[in-house]
């Protein structure tokens, strides 16, 4: 039922944002077919030890293919004739060697979208360089805005910013405003997503406030990096931490209020220089109490507080819990498919394939016939 329902997508396994966005489109409804490792094929098997827990590949079924043997490339090749999109996340350079490059992808499908995922691009002097995602988010001008309070190193934000972020949820995007053009065009082209170019646009707003004077410092002492008093985390006396947003004039009044203070008594909410010394003001105030009761206290007022929580309290929290965010999907704890559409809504179809587990069932369904299948078995060029 969802709004990509249709749509064939095929994947060659890949680690890290390729499955992300994999996941997106199938969670939308796409049919999404996953090209796995032959077990023992000179490919690098990606597959985790226990696939049923890689939650990031749910929704798909697997065709085991040796990239490799000639007719593991073939076979592809006839998978890609009958796709939509096909997604990749190999440096530069690879899947042309396989024989699997846009040239001949687009030749066998002219409106095939080819959706490419690296961490620098296609392009430029560090293309063929490897990395990962805090390699991209450092280049990038993202990192170093990411620290503990001023003076402290770049604190890394789990792979949020580069791999999910700027890597696979902006590959998705762009794969589907190609699909948006290629039904009108007839006509498929090539998506470049770079973790690079990604971390940079999520810091879009950065630069407009640092253009508009309202960034003027150094990491830790700004409005959205934790410099502000009314915008950051506090420890409670239990060890734990609240998070605090109240940017406006109206929430930071409330905020100051809750907590027991008279606004009269502290400096302009706006008074950078009497910041650290707010801070130490509101963190000696938070001390006093536990998450619990700062919770029960200001939570769902115009104070804008909220409990920090890990993955387990997050997902049991009341709101969170309302919303169904998160959802037991084969015994394992998982986000739910998001964004919500109305009518034709998203859901998880199914849970993560064993590598290989449908390779048999899709050649059927994707024109191959029983005979041709067994060949291929034969071979080697499947499993």
């Amino acid at each position: 039922m969802g709004p990509l329902s249709g749509v064939r997508v095929v994947e060659v396994a890949s680690i890290g944002p390729g499955p992300f966005t994999a996941m997106l489109l199938a969670d939308m409804g796409a049919e999404v077919i996953r090209v796995d490792r032959v077990p023992g094929s000179t490919e690098h098997d990606h597959a985790q030890a226990d696939p049923a827990v890689d939650v990031v590949n749910r929704g798909r079924r697997s065709v085991a293919v040796d990239l490799k043997h000639p007719d593991g490339v073939a076979t592809v090749l006839r998978l890609v004739a009958e796709a939509d999109v096909l997604l990749e996340g190999f440096r530069p350079g690879v899947m042309e060697r396989l024989g699997l490059g846009p040239e001949p992808c687009l030749a066998v499908r002219p409106s095939l979208v080819y959706g490419r995922m690296t961490g620098w691009g296609q392009d430029g002097p560090l293309a063929a360089a490897p990395g990962h995602d805090i390699n991209f988010i450092a280049v990038a001008g993202a990192l170093a805005g990411i620290v503990a309070g001023p003076g402290e190193p770049p604190v890394v934000p789990l792979n949020l910013v580069g791999d999910i972020g700027g890597g696979g949820m902006l590959q998705a995007f762009g794969v589907v405003c190609a699909l948006l053009e290629a039904r009108g065009s007839g006509q498929g082209q090539v998506v470049d997503t770079a973790m690079v170019d990604g971390a940079a646009l999520l810091m879009t707003m950065i630069c407009a406030l640092r253009a508009a004077g309202r960034w003027p410092g150094q990491p830790g002492t700004n409005l959205l990096d934790g410099g502000a008093p009314f915008y950051g985390t506090y420890e409670t006396s239990d060890g734990r931490y609240v998070g605090v947003g109240a940017l406006e004039p109206r929430f930071y009044d409330a905020l100051v209020r809750g907590i027991g203070l008279d606004p009269a008594d502290l400096p302009a909410q706006h008074d950078r220089t009497q910041w650290p010394t707010t801070k130490e003001r509101f963190a000696a105030v938070f001390h006093t109490r536990t998450r619990a009761d700062w919770c029960a206290l200001l939570e769902g007022t115009d104070a804008c507080l909220s409990p920090v929580l890990d993955l387990d309290e997050a997902a049991d929290h009341f709101h969170v819990r309302s919303r169904g965010a998160f959802v037991n999907d084969g015994g394992v704890l998982q986000p739910a498919p998001a964004p919500r559409l109305d009518r034709t809504p998203a859901a998880i179809a199914g849970p993560p394939p064993r590598p290989g587990q449908h390779t048999d069932e899709i050649l059927v369904a994707w024109s191959h016939t029983p005979d041709e299948i067994a060949r291929l078995h034969q071979v080697g060029a499947v499993a």
